[in-house]
């Protein structure tokens, strides 16, 4: 009779053979002593792999009672408490007939073992681990298969936004110098000097702008190489605004701009690539005029602080929210523009501005709310005076 239920620990002993010791055709109490039964226990429990304290005790059935003349020292307590606590003991009794024995069918073998649940856990500890594995692998290649086509569908958007924007930011000067060469052409403009210098005043700027984003599209790809070199020489800061400010001279009164400059700087030399200065102050005077819904109001101001000197360039556009102020800075990154439709671009002017900021071991930040404009500032580092 087995009493232990379904338990997987004693179903595993119970389809195992009894050793040697119990194979007799007399009773068992006259041919060992405990001490003896107890060693052949051990080494049959250990075999099987079962751990954890246990009791034993050799059985005769006396009618309706049983009589234990061979038993471990706390087995009657032990079998006492099995009957209580079911869920920490289990009870097995094997009836000796179950596996060949030939002794009397009266004497049973009682086995009781605490808590042993660990034998189970350790049969399946390499079914259960090896599940666990190869369920971790399925999870965490399908997550990378969702994730490359999610990124896979950011990059193809990218992709289509960038030769959209740049088809469109290319053909527009393209039209417009095509047009001024044909006016100036006309015999009637021909005949006014101030109109021939109007006209290629817009092919002169027309060709700067289609010339400055061909070059960003080429600094950005060296960038992203990390090949970009930088021609370090002594720049005077103000010098470098003044330089950029009149090469937007044309937009600036395109579009009826109030440009202003404070310079309170004393200190202005600075170390940098002036030609890549020149384009880090050039995009951001681009973005306060694109970003203006009327008559756009710049103001361009410098100040000495201490170990260097800063530079910014504040306007009264559209401004923006607080996360896309956390996004600016990345590449090809474009910020909404609300009803301004006619706003163009790659996304990477800024990323530039933050890559050759970081070059020149610089720092640039802005400051913005929606409706109420934005200030970008550079801080150049200077040398000890």
């Amino acid at each position: 009779e087995n009493q232990a239920g379904n338990d997987p620990a004693f179903n595993l002993l119970a389809d195992r053979a009894i050793p040697d010791f119990l194979n007799q055709t007399i009773p068992v109490s006259e041919k060992y002593t405990e001490s003896e039964i107890n060693a052949i226990v051990h080494k049959f429990m250990s075999q099987n792999g079962v751990d954890g304290h246990y009791e034993f005790g050799i059985g005769t059935n006396i009618g309706f009672t049983t009589e234990f003349p061979i038993q471990s020292p706390q087995f009657l307590a032990a079998l006492d408490q099995s009957y209580k606590d079911t869920l920490h003991t289990r009870r097995c009794i094997f009836a000796l007939s179950n596996f060949g024995i030939a002794v009397p069918a009266s004497q049973t073998f009682w086995l009781i073992v605490k808590e042993p649940r660990n034998f189970v856990i350790r049969s399946l500890g390499m079914m259960i681990s090896g599940s666990m594995l190869f369920t971790l692998i399925l999870i965490t290649a399908f997550a990378l298969t969702v994730s490359t086509m999610l990124r896979q569908k950011k990059i193809s958007e990218i992709k289509s936004d960038f030769i959209n924007n740049m088809t469109h930011e290319l053909k527009t000067p393209l039209a417009t110098i095509s047009l001024a060469v044909d006016a100036i052409v006309n015999e009637k403009v021909m005949a006014s000097q101030d109109k021939i210098k109007y006209f290629t005043g817009i092919i002169k700027e027309e060709n700067r702008r289609m010339h400055s984003q061909v070059e960003n599209i080429l600094q950005s790809a060296l960038l992203e190489k990390k090949e970009i070199k930088l021609n370090i020489e002594e720049v005077d800061l103000h010098q470098a605004v003044r330089k950029s400010i009149a090469n937007f001279q044309l937009q600036l009164q395109h579009k009826h701009a109030e440009l202003e400059t404070r310079f309170s700087a004393e200190h202005t030399m600075i170390h940098a690539d002036q030609g890549h200065l020149g384009n880090v102050i050039s995009n951001l005077l681009d973005n306060a005029i694109k970003y203006s819904r009327e008559k756009p109001q710049i103001t361009i101001s410098t100040e000495n602080v201490p170990g260097g000197i800063l530079l910014s360039i504040a306007d009264n556009g559209i401004g923006m929210s607080k996360e896309t102020q956390a996004k600016i800075f990345e590449k090809f990154y474009r910020a909404h523009t609300g009803n301004l439709h006619n706003v163009k671009g790659f996304g990477l002017g800024l990323a530039y501005v933050k890559a050759i900021m970081d070059a020149h071991h610089g720092k640039v930040s802005v400051e913005s709310r929606p409706a109420a404009g934005s200030k970008f500032t550079l801080e150049f580092r200077q040398e000890s005076r």
